[in-house]
């Protein structure tokens, strides 16, 4: 069939659908003539089967005017033209496109999954009881917590400073001393110290209120105060003083063995006796530094914190907020910067409770004896035999019963070596008065073994 004689037919809608059929272009009816006369026979027929033959009225059933030319009707019908819609243009999607509505649809899905998904879990939490109801309450005030207070880690140095800068006061003291031509002159100092009892006790250095008769107390909110002084220990360089005041803010202690190199440290104080409630940080520079200040031999925390005159007595503080120094010195000189010390709080803390309790230091064990640190340098100056811890003089009646002499070498306490006078004060105040300590000696080159009981010392000025 040739092309002209092909069309292709659409079904009406948007969905295209187009059918390719062969429609013949001239049709030729089937032509049935009919004669007139037998028309007429089967017309009589069929009404006499009806009706009766007699009952037919040739009048009443006339034939019409006009006849009806079967043979041209159904030419016409069947030879118009018909109404077929022009064949439309395929079209191709392109590859981006494609691409493009895949993406679509992976975010459409997306949405609506989180979307009924949120919607599924509120619904399950709204039939589930109370307790379900607290859990979900407590992961939320959870997350409205800051890190530290869920795991006690560091705090800012502003939250450590807004902790303690009230528990952190100003001292100035007075007091009368003799000059060169022996006359009495009126001297003032300043330092700092740290209220460690609510009803008015404050630590501070025992050489800011050495020599003091009279002693003022500013607290941070620039309340001044009168104070007494409790007591101190000059080898510790430790002291507490008491104003009259109540209710006041304490410095939270803190453990000072736990401390590393490294470890934040912040600062109060009163530098320059003139700027209280001033706060410098840094870190811990050194532990157990030994030092000789002022003729005290002191173990020392050493940190790069900035210190100054009036710094003295002030709170070193770690970065959980708590007090794990009391300042006591920095080194100073052309060149020297970020040397400054503070002494741990747990090598008072005894004192200072003693202190607060009793208003005084109870007695501690002693044996009797004044001792000194020798070097190898000194040893072999003063031709020693060696360097060490000897006894530069003896003051207790118990230790000149036991034997001791001066110039005698303390080789152990109890099976404990000796390496230093810390070591030998350390082991004595482990012990109680009353108590009988074994020391071994090494005098003239021979090792002696000597027991004493130990005597009772103040150390309180």
């Amino acid at each position: 069939m040739d092309e002209k004689d092909r069309h292709i037919i659409t079904f009406g809608g948007d969905d295209d659908i187009s059918l390719d059929v062969d429609i013949p272009q001239d049709i030729e009816p089937e032509v049935h003539p009919y004669d007139d006369s037998e028309y007429e026979d089967r017309r009589q027929e069929y009404y006499s089967q009806e009706a009766g033959a007699d009952s037919v009225n040739d009048e009443e059933y006339a034939e019409p005017e006009e006849t009806y030319d079967r043979q041209e009707s159904y030419h016409e019908t069947y030879t118009q033209p018909l109404n077929v819609k022009p064949v439309r243009e395929k079209r191709y999607v392109t590859r981006g496109a494609l691409v493009l509505c895949m993406i679509l649809t992976m975010l459409l899905s997306s949405v609506l999954g989180a979307y009924f998904g949120a919607t599924l879990g509120r619904a399950g939490n709204g039939n589930s009881d109370n307790s379900g109801s607290s859990s979900s309450e407590s992961s939320s005030d959870l997350s409205q917590l800051s890190l530290s207070d869920a795991t006690g880690s560091e705090l800012t140095i502003a939250d450590v400073v807004a902790m303690n800068e009230d528990s952190v006061v100003e001292i100035l003291v007075s007091g009368t001393t003799r000059d060169f031509f022996g006359q009495m002159q009126v001297s003032e100092g300043a330092g700092s110290g740290v209220i460690i009892n609510e009803n008015g006790y404050i630590v501070t250095n025992y050489h800011v209120i050495q020599g003091a008769n009279k002693v003022q107390v500013t607290l941070h909110n620039g309340e001044t105060y009168p104070a007494t002084i409790v007591g101190g220990v000059n080898e510790n360089d430790i002291a507490v003083i008491k104003i009259n005041a109540t209710d006041l803010k304490v410095a939270k202690i803190g453990d000072s063995s736990t401390v590393k190199v490294g470890d934040t440290a912040v600062a109060i104080g009163n530098p320059l006796g003139q700027l209280g409630g001033t706060a410098t940080t840094g870190i811990i520079s050194a532990l157990d530094r030994r030092l000789q200040i002022d003729g005290r031999t002191l173990d020392l925390l050493q940190t790069d914190a900035a210190i100054n005159g009036g710094n003295s007595g002030g709170g070193l503080f770690n970065s959980r907020g708590e007090l794990i120094g009391i300042v006591d010195a920095k080194s100073s000189g052309v060149g020297i910067e970020g040397l400054a010390f503070a002494i741990p709080i747990n090598s008072v803390t005894d004192i200072i409770n003693d202190l607060v309790e009793n208003g005084k230091v109870s007695a501690k064990p002693a044996i009797g004896i004044m001792i000194q640190d020798v070097s190898e340098e000194n040893a072999q100056y003063y031709n020693l035999e060696a360097a060490g811890v000897y006894v530069a003089q003896v003051t207790g009646e118990n230790a000149q019963r036991a034997g001791f002499q001066q110039g005698d070498r303390i080789i152990s306490i109890n099976g404990d070596k000796i390496e230093s006078s810390s070591d030998l004060i350390s082991r004595v105040r482990a012990c109680k008065v009353g108590d009988t300590v074994t020391v071994v000696i090494s005098r003239s080159g021979q090792e002696i073994e000597i027991k004493t009981v130990l005597e009772e010392s103040t150390a309180t000025e």
